[in-house]
């Protein structure tokens, strides 16, 4: 567990999916991103990392009906133009498990079916996945 102490502001492209359709609306909306040269629209860019933040969470519990967004962007220093079509989110500082995914982005999915199988006591406020400049890809869990 680690404990994030500053908040992160993203600014990115939000798409709003339910677990049922995830399989589907989830690499379109990647597909989308990188289609739409996002980053280039995106000004005060901390780095060229990238986050897909999943937040705004509804019917948990619930599986299939466990309806969310998912936020895929980069972390800003301020915010002083939003661009059209894009928002703001920031992650508060919170208590997080972090999971390393490792062999790339084709195994982000593989972690999230192992972290859906541990019996951790999520927050459901605000999860991410951090993929650095470096290749790096972490996950970060809420945790009570």
């Amino acid at each position: 567990m680690k404990n994030i102490q500053e908040p992160i502001t993203i600014v990115g492209l939000e798409l709003k999916t339910s677990n049922a359709i995830a399989a589907e609306t989830i690499p379109l909306h990647w597909q989308k991103f990188y289609q739409e040269n996002i980053l280039d629209k995106i000004s005060n860019k901390i780095s060229s990392d990238i986050y897909a933040v999943y937040t705004h969470f509804k019917n948990i519990g619930k599986y299939e009906e466990c309806v969310y967004s998912l936020i895929i962007g980069v972390a800003v220093k301020t915010i002083e133009r939003l661009p059209e079509s894009l928002v703001s989110f920031t992650i508060m500082p919170e208590t997080r498990k972090i999971f390393n995914v490792k062999n790339g982005p084709q195994s982000v999915g593989e972690k999230w079916f192992e972290i859906w199988q541990q019996p951790l006591q999520r927050t459901f406020i605000a999860d991410y996945e951090h993929y650095q400049s470096s290749g790096t890809i972490d996950i970060f869990i809420g945790v009570k």
